[in-house]
């Protein structure tokens, strides 16, 4: 179950708040939505004051028994936000159809997450899916140790692998590998399957500018077809020097975040528009701009 099933599940009343036309600059874009109940909320329409004031109107309307209505935002001063655009949000009490379709929106977007393979099960590895999790993406952690993996505690899939570089074959296409493990063979292994793919969105191997130059040799020693150019080695190899694991996982995360959103904007480049709407399904309806 979704975690907006869940959310469904314990509330009955719930009003749908969504973006259904955005003008100029804005915290999200139209159709982002966010769902209002007495006493919860889930998901974002981008924060702040915008999102504030829709959240308060919306639990009006539960009190009030609207079933409908449409804010019509400038995002400036009157607000107290400075994004310097105007949105439409639409708030409607939602019914057995209307919670249907959100499932099934949710369920669609979850499956179009980017898979994130994260090889290693050790203190990085563990690092990292703990910050995954809250990532948009499906993450994996793999080992061939069970009792490593038994240490994770991530809401992340863990898999117990005897040949973890054969788990390199079966990712979705545009995904991230972060190789981390505990050998170094192994670690030229996966990272050499990952490349040879051709449409890794980002290939990460912890290490050195030494373990670089060793794999580089290993790929040519073995004939192996691998472009190494691709590859991020060492990761996490901004100015900090601080090793800890929670804070190299913190720099590949932001590294492997940046790779696949513009991985993704490159293999689904969308035109421009200067104003965009949602009609009542969800389905972005374009616009020229206006006068």
């Amino acid at each position: 179950m979704t975690g907006l099933g869940a959310f469904l599940d314990r509330h009955g009343a719930v009003i749908r708040v969504a973006l259904s036309r955005v003008r100029g600059s804005s915290p999200r874009e139209a159709g982002a939505e966010m769902f209002v109940a007495a006493e919860g909320m889930h998901g974002t329409i981008g924060g702040g004051r915008l999102e504030y004031m829709a959240v308060a109107r919306a639990r009006e309307m539960l009190t009030e028994g609207t079933l409908r209505e449409v804010m019509d935002l400038p995002l400036g001063p009157e607000i107290g936000q400075c994004c310097g655009g105007r949105v439409e949000v639409t708030l409607a009490r939602m019914g057995r159809t209307d919670r249907r379709a959100a499932l099934e929106r949710a369920g669609a977007a979850e499956a179009a997450l980017p898979e994130v393979l994260i090889f290693g099960a050790g203190h990085v590895g563990r690092a990292l899916a703990d910050l995954m999790q809250h990532m948009p993406v499906r993450a994996v952690l793999i080992d061939p140790r069970g009792e490593e993996l038994g240490r994770c505690a991530a809401r992340v899939e863990t898999r117990l692998a005897a040949i973890p570089e054969a788990d390199v074959a079966t990712a979705a296409p545009g995904a991230a590998f972060i190789v981390a493990t505990h050998d170094h063979g192994l670690d030229f292994l996966v990272t050499d399957a990952a490349l040879a793919r051709g449409d890794a969105a980002y290939v990460g191997l912890i290490g050195s500018k030494t373990k670089r130059a060793k794999l580089d040799r290993f790929v040519r020693d073995h004939g192996a077809a691998a472009d190494t150019t691709r590859l991020t080695c060492p990761i996490a190899a901004g100015p900090s020097r601080d090793k800890r694991p929670e804070i190299i996982a913190a720099c590949v995360t932001a590294e492997v975040m940046t790779a696949l959103t513009t991985h993704d904007a490159a293999r689904a480049p969308r035109a421009h528009t200067p104003c965009a709407r949602m009609d009542t399904q969800g389905a972005e309806v374009r616009e020229g701009p206006r006068g």
